[in-house]
């Protein structure tokens, strides 16, 4: 007979999961693109101050800054600003 119990609640803790973090977006013309080359630049709708966005799936969980880590020169993470209620409706 196969075991019906729900599993722990915390039996999906240490299940990785991948986020994306947005900096911003852009809306080129498709001629535009056709003509991208090695060492084009594309610009953002955002500054380089300006809040970056995480989400995790199509879902966003929270606002922050980028920075530089300490310690490991050129590195980048995000200093968390602002981190949406993953416990009431996630």
């Amino acid at each position: 007979m196969p075991d019906t119990k729900a599993p722990p609640e915390n039996a999906f803790l240490g299940v990785p999961v991948e986020m994306t973090i947005s900096v911003g977006k852009a809306r080129p013309l498709i001629s535009e693109l056709l003509s991208l080359s090695q060492g084009a630049i594309i610009p953002l709708d955002s500054r380089i101050d300006d809040p970056v966005e995480i989400y995790i799936g199509e879902k966003l969980i929270a606002r922050g800054e980028l920075q530089e880590i300490e310690g490991e020169a050129g590195k980048l993470g995000v200093r968390l600003t602002e981190v949406v209620d993953l416990q009431n409706g996630f």
